[in-house]
């Protein structure tokens, strides 16, 4: 690592590097050294910035570059939004990580030096930056590891980029993920402003915002939280010690998640603009405190045009084709479920969720990830559950979820509920029954079932039981719950639609960051 740099992010850092790297490169498994040599994949191109030049000689266009978080769910929504940025007149430059180029690149059967965008957009200039890892590395099987490197060796990499693609500071803005640890500091470096990109319900970046009043009142970072009602953060409802995402209940806050999350809200503080995907209708007193705090844009469901499969390669995991056999289910019948592409269960949870989905009789279609117990342990399913289901359900290790959501024969959806499969589902009218594993799933859930009641809880970490899973199943499936439910779903489906609609919420709050944005670019 160069000398300024390696000096710059030691003296900024919550942990100094040379502290965390023997716990980056200690694995079950032999791997290599975590790479200090920034580097990308790519031999160094002509910046998109400089391609049109008015007469002035400053571009023609502003600037974005877009870096999301390097999980699945992160990238998705990240990858759209470039896209409706290229739509509105903007050069779009698009980071990745080599890592999550290279598992969607082997998903997808693309070119290991392809763009994601090709099938897009063409204009989209498209980059590759190094986590610091190895390739082979298992960043799922040795997660603390990974995130000990996306905390102190990823900035790195990601400042040698930028100084190569920020041609022109005065017309580039920089649309990062929020959960970074560096944005605001290195915008301030290169002299951008800092646009930070939150992919989760406003609510909770309200809760993290503000982790400095649940500390005051003792709801936080303390041996004995309290137990009592939350109803102290600005704009938030009065919400309860367990509906908090999963790192606000924790006690032990010194695992390298806990520092990711202060020092990057520590940065969003230092934002010049919040980007969020959400709906103000759906949360309209949070966002009207945030927007006290800060220039805060809900600009949600951020979607493939069309809700259909996307024309932008982001899917980590082959994608298995299951329209022939939900065409051959009657309508409302087929039981999706689907735990994301990131939490993993144990494997006990998924025997008493098993042994429940048998139990109630529903057909289903049920997305297996290859490492959702573990990598290590990519048959997790209980023994003679294929026999036991003949007939009745499909196992897949993947699919295009906004299609089989679509699909009429889906009528519910057993979910994690994380953010974009709350949404997706929603847009699809499928109610939905919700097990959170982790982080802000839990307050997902709250919408979900709580506040805007288009789902039911499903049991919770450690306390799933196969009784709960069967009569819940039953209850969406079959029962007047489920008509309910229905109901409800599409009443939340027209306030997203109403929103994303021309002169609705989202496109209006939506056309106002792109004209203040464009202003800013362009010096005026």
């Amino acid at each position: 690592m160069p000398s300024h740099i390696w000096a710059a992010y030691e003296q900024r850092t919550l942990t100094p590097l040379y502290i965390c790297l023997p716990f980056v490169i200690r694995s079950s498994r032999s791997i290599g050294p975590v790479s200090h040599t920034p580097r990308t994949r790519r031999e160094p191109v002509k910046p998109m910035a400089q391609e049109a030049v008015a007469a002035n000689g400053r571009p023609a266009k502003p600037h974005a570059v877009v870096i999301p978080y390097p999980l699945q769910g992160h990238v998705i929504p990240a990858a759209h939004l470039a896209l409706r940025l290229a739509a509105r007149g903007f050069a779009v430059t698009f980071v990745n990580t080599e890592s999550v180029h290279q598992q969607t690149a082997g998903a997808l059967g693309l070119d290991a030096d392809g763009n994601i965008f090709a099938g897009a957009r063409e204009d989209v200039q498209y980059e590759l930056v190094s986590d610091g890892f190895p390739l082979g590395f298992d960043r799922s099987l040795n997660h603390d590891q990974f995130m000990e490197g996306v905390l102190h060796v990823l900035p790195a990499h990601v400042e040698e980029l930028l100084r190569r693609v920020v041609v022109d500071p005065a017309s580039t803005c920089l649309v990062i993920d929020t959960f970074f640890v560096w944005p605001a500091t290195l915008a301030r470096k290169l002299g951008v402003p800092y646009v930070s990109f939150w992919t989760e319900p406003a609510l909770i970046f309200a809760l993290y915002y503000h982790m400095d009043l649940l500390t005051k009142h003792g709801h936080f970072k303390c041996k004995e939280p309290r137990k009592d009602t939350i109803t102290y953060i600005p704009g938030v409802p009065a919400i309860e010690p367990h509906e908090l995402m999963s790192y606000l209940q924790e006690t032990d806050t010194t695992s390298v998640v806990h520092r990711i999350i202060f020092k990057a809200f520590e940065e969003a503080r230092g934002a010049d603009y919040i980007l969020c995907n959400t709906v103000e209708e759906l949360e309209p007193s949070t966002i009207a405190a945030l927007r006290a705090e800060k220039p805060f844009y809900a600009v949600g469901p951020i979607f493939p045009a069309g809700f259909a499969r996307s024309t932008v390669a982001t899917s980590m995991w082959a994608e298995s084709d299951c329209s022939s056999w939900l065409d051959a289910q009657p309508a409302g019948s087929v039981l999706y479920i689907s735990f994301g592409s990131y939490a993993h269960v144990t494997k006990q949870e998924l025997h008493e969720i098993a042994a429940g989905v048998l139990a109630s009789g529903a057909r289903f279609l049920w997305v297996m990830r290859p490492d959702i117990v573990s990598s290590e342990d990519p048959d997790p399913l209980p023994e003679g559950f294929a026999a036991a289901s003949a007939g009745l359900g499909l196992v897949v290790p993947w699919c295009c979820q906004v299609e089989v959501l679509s699909h009429a024969a889906v009528g519910g959806f057993l979910t994690h509920c994380g953010w974009n499969s709350v949404l997706e589902s929603v847009w699809a009218g499928v109610p939905m029954l919700c097990f959170p594993l982790l982080t802000d799933q839990f307050t997902n859930r709250r919408l979900v079932a709580r506040e805007w009641r288009v789902g039911v809880p499903i049991g919770d970490r450690g306390a799933v039981f196969t009784d709960e899973v069967r009569a819940r199943i039953e209850g969406v499936m079959h029962g007047k719950e489920g008509e309910e439910l229905r109901q409800a779903v599409k009443k939340v489906r027209a306030t997203l639609e109403a929103a994303s609609a021309p002169g609705g919420s989202s496109q209006r709050s939506f056309d106002e960051f792109i004209d203040e944005l464009t202003r800013r670019c362009a010096g005026i």
